[in-house]
């Protein structure tokens, strides 16, 4: 565990003391050198916990994850070199500084065995996340995108950290593997339903539930190219890993929490999927589909079972990487024709041949084509669904309809049809961009050659 926190913590003093000349190699070498490093997390372990310190401690839901966050720290760096280049170098420092320090929370969050650490963590990521908005973003609503964030996150919370303290002074000990060990105190039944409200609504904001979603797509469409990839496929990812880790923690849900959160989340993922039909904005476009997608993991790991949990899992590392790469792509037409208008971008094919390669790419992934890894978990979670009530395979069924038509619509907007008059010229592509595709593409398709890595059980 400290062999990879330790190198993340000393990558802040590589980025703030590396000459201007090598900034950038520096830290993206070292950040990658990491992120092979975090690979060994993915050994298989028979025990609930391994190598972990009083606090900390990696089981099968946790390692996926972390691999994952591990690896994309990198993937930002070069994400966000084109439009950081201009900045003077103090500027530079602060921004990579900034996404530094965000990995080791985290990490942090993501392994904690303390839910009061957890918690912590949980808020800190939010801080850094604001700083990469409200400084970086491209548009003055940024601001107002960065008060959504705060006001949303902060008021959903605060009674998750009451209950946490509740939950203390009941039981004794908040640390997870001493928690399952113990008889579940007997509470009286409104408030052990007042408790798992307040312990899944933190959660359910984070990951974003329908109807709690309103601070995603303006957090995305105002955030830089590095605030959209970390938000769509770290952040959200807690949400969810959130709602695993406290659901197994309270013990079976009352049915009155059951079903409307089943039901919005199912709900949500068919509105959200048709609200993205009719975006004119690709990035929110973007961050629509990634609320649909959650829905699903939600809706998965609210009935608890091991193959909802299996299929959760592995739709979350799965769409991590297919979103932060769709937004990646917005970003690369974005920094060309300094536009994020469907209309005004389209037909970017004959410029550029080989972005195209990696639109279709992202998009057949997104869409759910079968040698991926978000198949194996659609069909997952359609089933563990299907089994535990019948009538959900009309939701989920029209959802994955309504996945497929708008990604294709998203495919045709902006590859095919005439070019706009308004663009005469356009930068090539450059082997940064690709080398970053790669990275993204590379671990989606290896992954469906086992899957058990990312399927939360213990191989």
């Amino acid at each position: 565990m400290l062999k990879i926190i330790l190198p993340t913590i000393m990558l802040l003093p590589t980025a703030l003391l590396s000459p201007q000349k090598f900034l950038w190699t520096n830290t993206t070498a070292y950040s990658l050198l990491i992120a092979f490093l975090s690979l060994q997390w993915s050994a298989p372990t028979y025990y609930p916990l391994k190598n972990s310190t009083q606090w900390t401690g990696i089981d099968q839901i946790s390692s996926p994850l972390l691999i994952l966050s591990c690896w994309l720290l990198p993937l930002m760096m070069l994400a966000s070199q084109n439009h950081i280049q201009h900045e003077p170098l103090t500027r530079k420092r602060t921004f990579i500084t900034t996404l530094i320090a965000i990995q080791p929370l985290i990490i942090l969050a993501f392994s904690t065995t303390e839910l009061m650490l957890f918690y912590i963590s949980f808020e800190a990521t939010l801080i850094p996340t604001l700083i990469l908005i409200t400084r970086w973003g491209n548009q003055p609503e940024r601001l107002s995108a960065g008060i959504y964030l705060l006001f949303y996150t902060l008021i959903s919370s605060l009674p998750l950290l009451v209950t946490i303290l509740y939950l203390h002074t009941q039981i004794g000990t908040l640390h997870l593997t001493m928690l399952k060990l113990t008889h579940p105190t007997p509470m009286t039944s409104w408030t052990h339903l007042l408790s798992s409200l307040a312990l899944l609504m933190a959660f359910m904001v984070k990951a974003p539930l329908y109807g709690l979603h309103l601070w995603l797509p303006k957090a995305h469409v105002e955030a830089p190219i590095a605030g959209s990839m970390l938000l769509a496929a770290l952040l959200l990812k807690l949400g969810g890993y959130g709602i695993m880790r406290v659901t197994i923690l309270t013990g079976p849900i009352s049915n009155h929490l059951h079903y409307p959160f089943l039901a919005l989340a199912l709900w949500g993922a068919l509105m959200t999927s048709s609200i993205c039909l009719r975006q004119t904005d690709l990035k929110s476009l973007i961050a629509y589909s990634s609320v649909s997608h959650m829905g699903l993991v939600i809706a998965a790991s609210m009935i608890q079972t091991h193959w909802s949990f299996s299929g959760a899992m592995i739709l979350m590392i799965s769409h991590g990487l297919t979103s932060s790469m769709l937004f990646c792509l917005a970003n690369t037409n974005y920094e060309r024709t300094h536009s994020r208008i469907l209309l005004l971008t389209r037909g970017l094919q004959p410029l550029l041949p080989l972005m195209a390669i990696w639109w279709l790419l992202a998009n057949l992934t997104n869409m759910a084509l079968p040698p991926t890894t978000n198949l194996m978990a659609e069909l997952t979670i359609m089933i563990a669904l299907f089994n535990w009530s019948t009538p959900t395979i009309l939701l989920t069924g029209a959802a994955t309809f309504l996945t497929a038509s708008y990604t294709l619509f998203m495919l045709l907007t902006t590859q095919r049809g005439t070019l706009p008059n308004h663009i005469t010229s356009v930068q090539n592509s450059n082997t940064r961009e690709h080398l970053l595709m790669t990275l993204h593409t590379i671990p989606m398709l290896l992954l469906i050659l086992k899957p058990e890595i990312i399927s939360g059980f213990p191989l």
